[in-house]
């Protein structure tokens, strides 16, 4: 750390052990808006707790237009209502879409293990 709550490119690409390369590419997608000493980006504790919620809404399959889109929110409506419900509807599409992928994963593992047994069948009876 810099300072007090502030960080270069490389200490948050280590305490979040992501790449460097990551983080320059969600501020050139507008995600995150460090401000620079020259040509060395900090970051401020805000902009690690928008990294951190990036990286969480990407593990959960939302898109980095989602999330912008979700993130751009927090500037524009301070008491959260509308993220909030923003983020509902995002949630809920989504946990429908895993639901769905959840029944054909489902599908396919009963598929795979019936030919699985076809195939110790086969190759027990030889």
């Amino acid at each position: 750390m810099l300072k007090e709550n502030l960080y270069t490119v490389p200490q948050l690409s280590k305490e979040l052990d992501i790449t460097e390369r990551a983080i320059r590419f969600y501020e050139s997608k507008g995600l995150i808006k460090p401000s620079r000493a020259g040509n060395t980006r900090i970051f401020n504790y805000k902009d690690r707790a928008r990294l951190l919620i990036i990286l969480r809404a990407k593990k959960l399959g939302f898109s980095l237009k989602e999330i912008k889109t979700y993130l751009d929110l927090y500037e524009v409506d301070p008491s959260q209502k509308v993220q909030s419900k923003n983020a509902l509807e995002a949630i809920s599409h989504r946990l429908f879409q895993l639901e769905d992928q959840k029944k054909e994963i489902n599908i396919i593992i009963k598929e795979l293990k019936s030919l699985k047994n076809d195939i110790v069948e086969t190759l027990d009876r030889s």
